[in-house]
């Protein structure tokens, strides 16, 4: 019943407890952090890769660990860094329980240094999320993202260079916000609105939009004989994500696979159910959006979009199977 001698998961209220875990990173926009001083937010998208990934599981998170690496520590810096992850692990309703900080001269450049988290969560054993009960007919709701959360920033990086981006500037979409602070937004944490409707096993199956962007992530919580069939139409391209495609000319079927197009978190449920699912979400501080349907087919995702959608200069189609 207990953990480490430090959770006693019965006492808690879990009758048959199963223990899961997940483990991530920030990836290249650590990059971006250190070359503008933006360390407030990192930590919570380091909580966020780790707790997003738990709860597609059914899973509560408990606790977090987390590993902080560089050359030579900077105090300063990292006491922002840790004072972050103590906040995404606020939001996300764990533990801050230790970690580890590690110094490697010659390992790191100047400056630089690399983030790494683990989470351990609990659920019911027989309430684990698998996507089984999953079924042609059910919906598909999309959580709005709060920006481009921790993939695709390679790319990111490599337009800011290529296209010479003044990052300290206002973004060509917004007068009233600096492009970098676009870019740095932290990852959403989806764990303490989705939870109540897991509980009450409202959900059928949860993909968290990260790389691969829909059309890779989705299918991962699909049984065979299943696929989701999302409509781009259904939900407005934020200014950030119509930035990049401009700046980069990226095709729409390629954004679909590259960034999460706004679309943070998918959940699945039952037709019946996705009216009330919606309007409890919407409550708890999510944008919700109705974004697909699940049909009779090849496991797999398609993503098909009208012309003027993404802009596109005629109907397009992804696709992805697997």
């Amino acid at each position: 019943g207990g953990f480490g001698g430090l959770f006693d998961l019965k006492a808690a209220g879990f009758v048959d407890p199963l223990l899961v875990a997940a483990n991530d990173g920030v990836g290249t926009k650590l990059k971006l952090a250190i070359e503008w001083d933006r360390h407030e937010g990192v930590g919570i998208d380091l909580v966020a890769m780790c707790a997003n990934d738990l709860i597609v599981q059914g899973a509560e998170p408990l606790f977090f660990l987390d590993y902080y690496a560089s050359g030579r520590l900077d105090v300063g810096i990292a006491e922002r860094v840790i004072a972050s992850i103590a906040e995404g692990c606020r939001q996300a309703g764990c533990a801050l329980i230790g970690g580890e900080t590690a110094e490697m001269p010659g390992m790191y450049a100047e400056g630089d240094y690399d983030l790494a988290g683990f989470c351990v969560g609990a659920i019911e054993r027989e309430a684990l999320l698998t996507g089984a009960a999953i079924r042609p007919g059910d919906v598909v709701l999309g959580l709005a993202s709060s920006g481009v959360h921790s993939n695709g920033f390679s790319l990111v990086r490599r337009l800011a260079a290529d296209r010479g981006w003044k990052l300290d500037r206002p973004a060509l979409f917004d007068q009233d916000r600096l492009l970098i602070d676009w870019l740095m937004a932290p990852t959403r944490i989806y764990v303490a609105s989705l939870l109540p409707l897991l509980r009450e096993r409202r959900i059928r199956g949860l993909a968290h939009i990260t790389g691969g962007g829909l059309l890779e992530n989705i299918p991962r919580v699909l049984p065979e004989g299943t696929r989701a069939v999302i409509d781009a139409d259904a939900w407005p391209q934020t200014r950030l994500m119509a930035f990049l495609q401009a700046q980069g000319a990226i095709e729409p079927e390629e954004m679909a696979r590259t960034f999460n197009c706004g679309i943070g978190m998918v959940a699945i449920v039952a037709a019946a159910d996705a009216d009330a699912v919606t309007a409890a979400l919407e409550q708890a501080g999510e944008t919700m959006f109705r974004i697909g349907a699940i049909e009779a087919g090849t496991k797999g995702c398609t993503v098909n979009g009208s012309a003027g959608t993404w802009s596109a200069r005629a109907a397009w189609s992804g696709s992805h199977d697997g």
